[in-house]
């Protein structure tokens, strides 16, 4: 096997992964396009399968679409991990396949988003952000506007306060579902860790309409329970996975997989 990780960092799991893919007389290197220089046509497919932990930067946005262009195959594919990152079509596809959403704004100018404030607090996000980086949570017009910036779209959706005042991070490799309660926003590095959380029923199905819209089976997904209802906010292509018992291993069992099937 020979396997190519384009990722922005190394965290624990993906750096243990690589070492068991090592274990088993795989090749892998790791790209990391923000620390490299290269010629435009230096660019080559040279390895089996580029999997794509994150691209939230546009080094390695750029990179993994130049390796997709050249017919590399990838995973998870680019083009959904490139969707993804764009929160507008991301809900979109999400709610049309019954997926519990907030309800989501879109909107070119701030000034049509005011009265919605009139029925409560909203959350403003980047429409292709990542990592909660640019995330606000905004009662007034003056936090509105302050929030939104200048550069359209502007992505607001209707927020509901968690009932345990944690945010859910459900993790899904390979069909297997885990969750972690985590605050929000995270202080340090090891917040991300969490403490386990027994994944129910609703929460499976709601996995698995993701996994059907998505046409993936390994992702994450942040969940907020308000009300008992939940909502999703947040999709991942890849995730952290930190706080799911023994990540490292199921994730280089599935990219094991992913090479077996990139000629299917």
């Amino acid at each position: 096997m020979k396997i190519g990780v384009i990722l922005e960092r190394v965290n624990p799991v993906i750096g243990e992964a690589v070492e068991i893919l090592r274990g088993r007389g795989a090749s892998v290197e790791l790209i990391q396009p923000r620390q490299m220089n290269f010629e435009l046509t230096e660019i080559r497919v040279c390895l089996e399968l580029y999997v794509i932990k994150s691209i939230a930067m546009p080094m390695a946005a750029s990179y993994a679409a130049s390796i997709h262009a050249l017919g590399a195959p990838t995973f998870n594919p680019f083009p959904v991990v490139q969707m993804i990152r764009n929160k507008i079509a991301t809900m979109r596809l999400l709610a049309e396949h019954g997926v519990p959403i907030p309800e989501t704004y879109v909107s070119a100018e701030c000034e049509s988003l005011v009265p919605l404030l009139e029925q409560g607090t909203l959350i403003v996000k980047p429409f292709m952000g990542s990592r909660g980086i640019g995330v606000k949570r905004v009662t007034t017009r003056e936090e509105l506007e302050i929030a939104a910036g200048d550069i359209p779209p502007i992505f607001v959706q209707r927020y509901y306060p968690s009932d345990d005042g944690l945010d859910h991070k459900i993790s899904v490799i390979g069909g297997k579902i885990f969750g972690v309660r985590r605050i929000f926003p995270l202080r340090t590095y090891s917040d991300k860790v969490g403490t386990p959380l027994e994944v129910n029923d609703e929460t499976r199905e709601i996995a698995g309409r993701i996994s059907k819209a998505l046409t993936i089976d390994m992702f994450t997904f942040d969940l907020i329970v308000s009300g008992g209802k939940p909502y999703v906010v947040d999709v991942g292509a890849f995730g952290s996975l930190m706080g799911v018992p023994n990540a490292p291993l199921m994730v280089a069992d599935r990219i094991t997989r992913a090479w077996e099937e990139r000629g299917e």
